[in-house]
C-alpha cells in the first residue's frame, strides 16, 4: 500500500504530500505523477521514448521503496472535492442512484482503469438531465481513448446496469 488518497501531480509545485513524486520531477522527461493504493503512474514528455526509461524508472523506483516507506505523506494532503468524495458521510448523503452510479464504478469500472495506470472518481449525478460526471486522473487524464471509454463502455454499462437508456456521462481531467 503506497497511499489510501489518491495523489496527482501535475507539476513540481504539487509534491508537497509525495517526496516520491517530488524526487520523480527531477528525471527531465517526467511530466506528471499519479501515486494511487499501489501504483506509480508516469506521464513523460516526447523527448525519451518508453523503451529507453523504463528500467531507469523501474530501478529507481525499486530503490526508492526499499530505502524509505514514505510515499505519501496523508497530513499534507489538501482535502480536495476528490477528498471528500471518497468519505463514507458523502456516500451517505447521496440519492440512491448516484450510490448505485459510485458502486458500479468503484467495482467494474475502477479496476480496469487502475490498471491502465489511470483513476476515475465520481463527481455527480443530475437525475433531471441524467448526466453523470467523472473525473479521470493519472493515465487516463487527457488520454485520447478516454473519450471512447466512456461513451462505449462506462456509459454503456451504466444505462444496462441501472436500467436507464438515457445516461450521458461526461468526464473532466483531474
Amino acid at each position: 500500500m503506497l497511499t489510501k488518497t489518491a495523489v496527482e501531480c501535475k507539476n513540481i509545485d504539487e509534491t508537497k504530500a509525495s517526496p516520491l513524486a517530488k524526487v520523480l520531477f527531477s528525471f527531465p522527461f517526467v511530466k506528471e505523477v499519479f501515486i494511487d493504493e499501489n501504483y506509480v503512474s508516469i506521464t513523460k514528455y516526447d523527448i525519451a521514448d518508453w523503451n529507453e526509461i523504463t528500467f531507469e524508472l523501474r530501478n529507481f523506483l525499486k530503490q526508492y521503496l526499499e530505502q524509505t516507506d514514505l510515499v505519501v505523506d496523508e497530513s499534507l494532503i489538501e482535502k480536495t472535492d476528490n477528498f471528500k468524495i471518497k468519505q463514507d458521510e458523502y456516500f451517505d448523503n447521496l440519492d440512491v442512484t448516484s450510490q448505485q452510479i459510485i458502486n458500479i464504478l468503484e467495482e467494474y469500472v475502477k479496476p480496469a482503469v487502475q490498471s491502465d495506470g489511470g483513476n476515475i472518481t465520481f463527481n455527480s449525478y443530475d437525475e433531471t438531465s441524467n448526466v453523470v460526471k467523472v473525473t479521470l486522473q493519472g493515465a487516463c487524464s487527457g488520454c485520447p481513448s478516454s473519450t471512447f471509454t466512456l461513451k462505449n463502455g462506462i456509459e454503456n454499462m451504466l444505462r444496462q446496469m441501472l436500467s436507464n437508456n438515457t445516461i450521458i456521462v461526461e468526464a473532466m481531467n483531474g
